[in-house]
């Protein structure tokens, strides 16, 4: 670890929106998912600086530099009754990987989680990904019992269709 560094870590404005979308293209090819990306910047930038904004997004600086980026947002447990912060996407460029910089991410997540009144910090990681032994030894635990589940696209359109049919009938 490269004690020397000087990390920072700070909100992002409108302005990064071109960093963010490079770094959401460079994780997915790291992650061997370039082919899943249907977003643009401008789609970013609506999400992230538009009048609704889904997530909130952190640039990581190492020695001024772009070092790497967090996209989080809230999630909510009802069986701790609390906000959680969900991370979305978190991304070190490979040549500053190794340094600290994940684990001083994640000590700005979890002042950020104490100032909020949050109750976990979740997130996902790929079965192969080498950042498990880091969150393993961070402190984190893998949540061997629960699978994640999802619907995408046609499967969002046809459901909504039939709520939408049903509704129709009922009136």
């Amino acid at each position: 670890m490269n004690t020397n560094l000087k990390i920072n870590i700070r909100p992002t404005t409108v302005s990064d929106v071109p960093l963010i979308f490079k770094f959401i293209k460079e994780l997915a090819k790291y992650e061997n998912l370039e082919d899943h990306i249907t977003a643009t910047e401008e789609i970013i930038k609506e999400s992230l600086f538009g009048k609704k904004q889904y997530a909130e997004t952190l640039i990581v600086e190492a020695d001024s530099k772009p070092a790497g980026f967090v996209l989080f947002f809230h999630n909510f447990s009802t069986f701790l009754g609390k906000p959680g912060i969900y991370i979305e996407d978190l991304y070190i460029k490979e040549e500053f990987r190794g340094m600290g910089i994940g684990r001083t991410i994640f000590e700005y997540l979890s002042n950020l989680a104490k100032e909020r009144n949050c109750g976990r910090i979740d997130w996902v990681v790929l079965d192969w990904n080498p950042a498990r032994k880091f969150y393993e030894k961070m402190g984190a635990v893998p949540v061997d019992e629960w699978l994640i589940y999802r619907l995408t696209g046609d499967k969002i359109d046809e459901l909504s269709k039939n709520y939408q049919f049903n509704l129709e009938q009922k009136n």
